[in-house]
């Protein structure tokens, strides 16, 4: 091979190492900035996105009781969208949505996003959770949005411990409850719902306060 070859075969191989490496790196700075963990479902459909999608259900495998949806949606359209109902594609289950405050649809507001699950925010409740499935497996979750439509993806099942046991449905109330089992029961999730990018709602993925990088996501 002449030196002129050699030169330019060199020369390639560089431009294909630098183009991999920017690529990797790229895909590195999105991955932490979005901060989305590789076992929770997340989709995006013009402007609504989904993401950390998960039903959590019983502590206990047999347990009756309710199940929740747990999920962040991000409106980055420029028109409100209602949530007018969300269903589980191939099952008679029942899930019924309440806003964080007060009574009246789930609003998704423009630039904005709601959490479902965990204390203070929005909620979707099923009410049989046994109806969602068994811990481990996968359940197709189907969104109804006023203005984007139908959005579908997987939801992995997930019991309410450890991880998750915040942002679980409550346990179904003995017989007999005692006076503080009647006021309040632990885990159960508050009805909520946030109309601001910047608010400090809980995030199921995050563990706490939502992460900043969501609320990033949701302005662009």
């Amino acid at each position: 091979m002449s030196r002129s070859l050699r030169h330019g075969a060199l020369a390639a191989t560089a431009l294909v190492f630098s183009i991999a490496t920017l690529s990797a790196c790229g895909a590195g700075n999105d991955a932490q900035t979005l901060q989305v963990r590789p076992d929770n479902a997340a989709t995006a459909v013009d402007s609504i996105k989904i993401q950390n999608l998960n039903i959590i259900t019983q502590p206990e495998p047999d347990a009756e009781g309710p199940a929740v949806i747990a999920a962040t949606l991000f409106n980055d359209g420029t028109k409100r969208e209602v949530v007018e109902k969300i269903t589980l594609p191939g099952t008679d289950a029942t899930v019924e949505l309440k806003p964080a405050k007060g009574k009246g649809p789930l609003v998704v507001p423009a630039g904005g996003r709601v959490i479902l699950g965990g204390k203070g925010n929005a909620s979707a409740v099923i009410e049989d959770g046994r109806q969602a499935g068994t811990g481990g497996s996968v359940q197709t979750v189907a969104f109804s949005f006023s203005e984007t439509g139908d959005v579908e993806l997987g939801a992995s099942i997930v019991p309410a411990t450890g991880y998750y046991e915040g942002f679980g449905p409550g346990t179904p109330p003995s017989a007999e409850p005692t006076p503080s089992a009647a006021s309040e029961t632990p885990g159960a999730p508050t009805d909520g719902q946030s109309e601001s990018p910047a608010g400090t709602e809980t995030d199921p993925a995050a563990g706490a306060e939502a992460d900043p990088a969501d609320d990033a996501s949701a302005t662009h």
